[in-house]
Formats: structure tokens, sequence, C-alpha cells
């Protein structure tokens, strides 16, 4: 509670972080002609926005901000340079309400946002879902972009917590580029480079790439990354652009669980301490191609149509994740190897347009897109290569983690692996939208659309059958190559998104609105009678008030927020019967529920030419509702694992406009996260009742008590300082993050606890052209 006081003291004293940040509110215009006086040039003209915020790229529709009924922020490429940020989790610090829930074992970074988990579908890449199970280069970032709250109108299935989109730089038709090298602890390096400029009149080019290499804090843990991301822009006609964009990402890395745990208590270990295997390895690759068609028919009227191809794949093989530690710390270390990808094929047309009937302005937006996803996943099992029958179902060398020694570890894998199984799943999305922001008049607004949603998925597996021979040891009777395809039975979502919102506008800088939207979630499982389950539907309300004070000079934000899950899939009480208690969680009905609800305030200010203040502070409570108290059934009141209530965010950057220390640059971030559980959500236990002569057929014939599966977490809150300077084309930039070397951990269920990264020094020198 104390890291929460210092920074509410902080954000009273500061004025602090809006919806919005862009580098443009407070321009500055070189070598402006003065109307009238062609020929005289002003030096310096300093220019402030008034009027409402521009269309950002995640809200599709070109609907302006400030007439949009949701919240939104942007993290513009200015921030992300100042903050010198190397991983999205560092960018995502001046996000309010968005936090890292887990580092999943160092193969990448969970997002959650309103209680919510963003990692599975709410993650998307200039407008396409991505995969995030690689943790996505931030060189190449011109934007992140936040849009908080129901999104399924425009995206589909996603989480009610909000988006994050991705927007990459694009060509430019003047030359200019920069070269940059990056430097700090634990053998970190980074140099990176991005050109842009005309081939012609008509074609402009940029390419992004960098290379990184890297140490850790914890031992024998490294990383190695090559990135490239090079885009060509075609302007067929005023009317008429084509931007092509591709990218490709190698990363090896070291698959790193963090530190043990006991119970539910985190070990008292050193934080550079690793414990998996010396041999461990991981690789992800990611690359993607994409097509973007704008044509303007014209003034009024938008053709879009968008398409993009991505795979992904990551290969793992380490020692398993640290979850069956002994209290002595003794830890039979468990082998895993994976090999999993994705390949997504997307399409996305749309129309946009003004009209009026009468005085009333229309601004639709209407479209259809469509999504398919393969996702392969190889499972394995381990060897002795001395006798290639005998599979080992064992674990590596034991350990003990209060004495363990480096110098006693192997550097080689102990065992071969072969292919067991193959489960390729794909899953099939098509939507159709239509919205119109109907503008009554210039002060009452309102926004309303629906989307239908048709959602496929089928599972084929491969696998091979393993028997027992006479001396009760493991052979295989049919290998995974001989093994028959087996295919599942496909699972149909189909589910209507509306979405519906009032914005009400006292003056141009000044918005009150209020929304309700829904989304849907698939669930897995059947019902007692062998359905497919339907899929839960999320409803969310919100409202909140934007406004802009001195002509953009300080900008708020302030939303309030409900979102209710009334149909949450949980285990069914009894069989198709109604009275033979069911044992199978597979076996599924729509009878729980989950309750969220939340505060956020944004505001951004720019008092001083030079000065950007970021601030944000948000409150989330997300519950467990209503419960079957069937076996595995979550418990009513318990709130949702990795969701603090409170999450907080302060920065400021100063570059000196003027005077003779004119280029110098500093500033700090602070990041607070409350206290959170990790692990899982308690769930009620069924144990059965054994009959005893003096109560031979026991009623009920189940006990029922309390599995206690959460980790308590404190809160926590992390500082960073940088220090800078510009001298004509080259700038220098010095950062010490962590100042006060807080250690705290984040984690994913009950493995991979991992602890933040101490005290840390980084620089970077740049070179524009």
């Amino acid at each position: 509670m104390k890291h929460l006081l210092l920074f509410v003291l902080s954000f009273l004293s500061l004025a602090t972080y809006s919806q919005e940040y862009s580098s443009n509110e407070t321009a500055s215009v070189i070598n402006d002609t003065v109307k009238n006086k062609k020929g005289e040039v002003l030096n310096e003209v300093t220019v402030t926005a008034n009027k409402p915020k521009k269309p950002i790229s995640a809200a599709r529709s070109g609907i302006k901000v400030m007439d949009l009924p949701q919240s939104v922020q942007i993290i513009g490429s200015e921030v992300i340079e100042q903050q010198q940020a190397i991983r999205l989790s560092e960018v995502i610090k001046n996000a309010n309400g968005v936090y890292v829930g887990s580092a999943r074992g160092g193969a990448q970074e969970s997002f959650f946002s309103r209680g919510y988990d963003m990692s599975g579908n709410n993650m998307f890449k200039n407008g396409f879902r991505y995969n995030a199970g690689s943790i996505p280069e931030v060189s190449s970032l011109e934007k992140v972009e936040f849009l908080k709250g129901g999104s399924a109108l425009l995206y589909g299935n996603v989480a009610p917590g909000g988006i994050l989109n991705l927007v990459t730089k694009t060509p430019k038709f003047i030359r200019g580029g920069e070269v940059s090298m990056q430097a700090g602890s634990y053998s970190f390096y980074k140099p990176t480079i991005d050109f842009y400029g005309p081939l012609n009149n008509s074609i402009a080019y940029r390419i992004t790439a960098s290379y990184e290499n890297s140490e850790s804090f914890r031992d024998y843990v490294k990383n190695e990354r090559i990135y490239v991301n090079p885009s060509l822009l075609f302007n067929l006609s005023d009317k008429t652009h084509i931007t092509l964009q591709g990218d490709y990402l190698s990363a090896d890395w070291t698959p790193d669980f963090g530190t043990g745990i006991y119970g539910k208590d985190i070990l008292d270990l050193p934080r550079n301490e690793f414990f998996g295997a010396l041999w461990s390895t991981g690789n992800t690759k990611s690359s993607s191609a994409s097509l973007l068609f704008n044509h303007d028919f014209n003034e009024n009227w938008k053709l879009s149509f968008n398409s993009s191809y991505q795979t992904y794949r990551r290969t793992q093989t380490s020692t398993a994740q640290l979850s069956t530690i002994q209290a002595n710390g003794d830890w039979k270390r468990g082998l895993t190897k994976a090999d999993a990808g994705e390949n997504i094929f997307g399409d996305q047309l749309s129309l946009q347009g003004t009209f009026n009937t009468g005085n009333v302005k229309h601004q639709i937006f209407t479209g259809v897109d469509y999504e398919n996803a393969l996702t392969p996943s190889y499972t394995f099992g381990f060897y002795n290569p001395a006798a290639p029958a005998d599979l080992i179902t064992t674990e590596a060398t034991a350990i003990n983690l209060y004495n363990y020694d480096y110098g006693t570890q192997s550097t080689v894998i102990p065992f071969q692996t072969r292919t067991t199984q193959l489960t390729s799943t794909e899953t099939q999305r098509f939507g159709a939208y239509f919205q119109d922001l109907v503008s009554i008049n210039q002060y009452i607004k309102v926004l309303a659309g629906l989307r239908w949603s048709w959602q496929e998925s089928e599972a084929t597996t491969t696998k091979e059958v393993i028997g027992k021979d006479v001396n009760n040891k493991n052979v295989i009777t049919t290998t995974y190559e001989n093994a028959v395809p087996v295919t599942a039975t496909k699972v149909l979502n189909r589910a209507f998104s509306p979405k519906a919102g009032l914005v009400i506008q006292p003056t141009t800088d000044f918005s009150i609105f209020a929304s309700y939207s829904n989304s849907f979630t698939p669930n897995t499982g059947t019902t007692v009678n062998g359905d497919v389950l339907d899929p839960s539907i999320i409803d969310q309300y919100e409202a909140g008030i934007k406004k802009d004070f001195w002509k953009g000079l300080l900008s708020t934000n302030v939303t309030v927020y409900q979102i209710s899950n009334n149909n949450l899939a949980q285990t069914a009480q009894f069989l198709a019967d109604g009275v033979t208690q069911n044992a199978n969680n597979n076996l599924k009905e729509l009878v729980g529920a989950t309750k969220g609800k939340g505060l956020e305030i944004d505001i951004t200010a720019h008092p001083l030419i030079g000065l950007n203040i970021m601030a944000g502070y948000s409150f989330n409570e997300t519950k467990v509702s209503k419960s079957s108290g069937t076996n595995g059934s979550l418990v009513v009141g318990d709130i949702l694992a990795r969701t603090p209530k409170h999450t907080a965010n302060l920065s400021f950057f100063y570059k000196l406009p003027s005077g003779t220390l004119k280029g110098l640059t500093f500033g700090a971030i602070g990041n607070y996260i409350g206290d959170r559980t990790g692990g899982w959500n308690d769930d009620y236990l069924w144990t059965a009742v054994a009959p005893t002569p003096a109560n031979p057929k026991p009623d009920p014939a189940y006990t029922i008590t309390i599995r206690d599966r959460d980790i308590p977490l404190e809160g926590y809150a992390t500082v960073d300082a940088s220090l800078g300077y510009d001298w004509k084309k080259f700038s220098f930039l010095c950062k010490l993050s962590n100042i006060t070397n807080e250690l705290n951990y984040t984690v994913h269920e009950n493995y991979s606890v991992n602890p933040i990264a101490p005290r840390q020094v980084l620089a970077s020198l740049r070179y524009k052209f």
C-alpha cells in the first residue's frame, strides 16, 4: 500500500495523462512561408491543436477519438525512443490498466487488462490478429494503440478488456533515417537501422532492421534476435494507395521458468540463480507479409482491402517448469520438448463513408473479414539411446535448490526424443459488421452497430499407441509414423455482437459518453446430452468523460465500467438423468458468472515546450459472482488470479528547447502493480465419502472442500530515470532502470515464477540523417 500512496502523491502533484499521446499535438513547423509575403521565411512557428483528436487505426472506422464512446490510449514513437524501450512490456508501462501477467518461461510476455488475458486473441499488428507466443520487436514500432473496452464489433472473438494494436513504421517520400547502437548491463548490445525515402515520384520505401545479443541477470540465460522489417508504398494516384509490408524475426533464447515455489510460497533464493538444465534451448521464428489497399472515391467515401499472411513457430527443449519441488528443496526435473506453430491468413474488406439525411449526419463503417488459422503442435517422448524401445518417463538429474552447483551440471542433452503425437487445429472465422455514427447535431452523437460472427474449429490428432510387454516395460505397438489420424467433431460457434453508444459534446474539446457492447468466448467440452457448448456472452457497460484544457496542453479521460459474464461454463452437476452426480470435467453447463467493475483515470500534459507528462490510475475488481458448486468449479467471491486491484503509471520527459543547455533531455517513468495472486483461482473439490458399517450409504455421497490454489503476490513499484543530450544530428541517452532494485515476480499459474529485472544501465547513441 505504501507504493500506491507514493504514486497518488506524485499523481496529485503533477496533473498527469489522458487518452492519447501524440508528438504532433504541439508541432514545430520549420521554414513556413508567411501568407501574402511570398519568400519570407519564419525560423519556427509553434502550432497547438485545438480540435478533436485524429482517428486511430485500431478503431478502423475513421471516427475521431473524441467521438468514440470508449477510452483510447496511444503511445507514440517519441515516447518509445525517449524511454529506450527494448520490450513491449516496457512500452506498456505507459498504458494505464495494462500489465504483464507472466513471462511464460522467457518465451513470451502475457498481458492483462480489466481482468482479462489479452494474449490469446486481443493482440494485433497493423490491424491483423497475430500470434502472441513470441516477444514482438519494438524497434519498428511507430506507435502502440490501446483501444479499451469492447471491440468485438470490429474484431470478432476478442476478450472485453481491450485490444493492443502495434503499428509499424511506413515509407516516406522524403529521404531520411537513422542508425543507433544500444548497449547496457549484462553484455547487452543492439544495433538498429532505419532508412526511408522515395524510389521515384510514386514509390517510397522503408527498411528497419536490428540485431540483439545479450546475457541476463539470470545465470546462463542468453538471448539473440535478428529482425528485418521492409515496406513499400505505391501511390497509384492521388486517390489510390497500396502499402506492402513484411517482417521477419528469429529469436534464440534460453527457457527460464524462474525460481522455486513450494505450495504457495516463493522460495527465498538468489535472483540470479537459474535452475533449468544448462543444455536448455529455445527458438522462435515469425514472419508476415501484408497488403493494404486504400481507394478514396471522393472526400466522403473510402474503400479498403487488407490481406495478411503470418507464420509462427516455436521450438524448445528444456527441463520442465518448477512445480514439483519438495519442502527440503529437492526437485526431480522433468524433461520437456515442444514444437508448436501457427499459420494465419486473413482478409478484410471495408467501406467507410459519410452522408446526410436532412440535418442528420451519418458516418458509416461496414465490411466483412475472414481468417484461417492452422496450429500444429507436436508431442515428444524421451528415450534412452542404448535401449530405444524403452520410453523414459522419469526425469533429468535431480537437484536441490538450496545446494545447487552449476559445476555438476551437464551441458549435453542426456536423452534423445521422437515424435509421439501431432495435433493440428484449424480454425476459420468469418464476420460481417455494420456501424453508424449518427450526429443528430453538433452536440449529440449516437453510435450503433452489429456484428455477426461465425467460427469453426476442427482438431486432427495423430499419435502413437503405447502398450506394455510381459515384463511391464513400455513398448510401442503403433508408431507415430504408422498411426491413423483421428479427426474430432467440429466445434461451431455463432454469435451476434451489438454495440451502442451515446456521445454528448458541449464543446469540440469536451465529450461525455456511455456505451454498451458484448463479446463472446468459445467454450470447450459438451453438454450432458453430447451437444457442443454454446459460447459465453460477456456484457460490458462503460461511461466516461474526455476533456482537453488550454488548447490541448492538458487532456483528461475518466472512465468507469462493468463487465459481466453471466453464463460462464462450469462442470455440470448431474448427468443427463438429472440425478447421477457428474464426475466428468468435460461435461459442462453455462451456470457460472463473473462480474468486474473498474475506474480508469488518464491525463496528459504539455505545460511547456519540450515537456510531456503522462500518468494514469486504474482500479479493477473482477470476482466470481455465481458458481454451480460442482467439482472443479470456481468459488463465489474469489478475485480472478493475476488481476491487481490497483495499477498506476507516471512519467515525464523534458528536452530543453533553448538556452546554453539546449538539447539536454531528462525524464523518469514510474509504474505500480498492486497486490494480486498468481497460480489458479480456488475451486471446489468433491471427494467421495467412503461407506462405513454404521453408514453404508453415506448421504451426501461426496464431501465438498475448497482447493486453495492461489499464490499471494505483494504490490510493487519500479522507477526508471534517463538523461541525454542532442548535438546536431547526434543524440546520446542513458537510462537507469529499477533504481530502487525492487524485487518482485510475475507468476503464470503455479509455474514460471520469474523475478523482475534488477537495477540496470542502458545507453544509446543515435545518428539521424
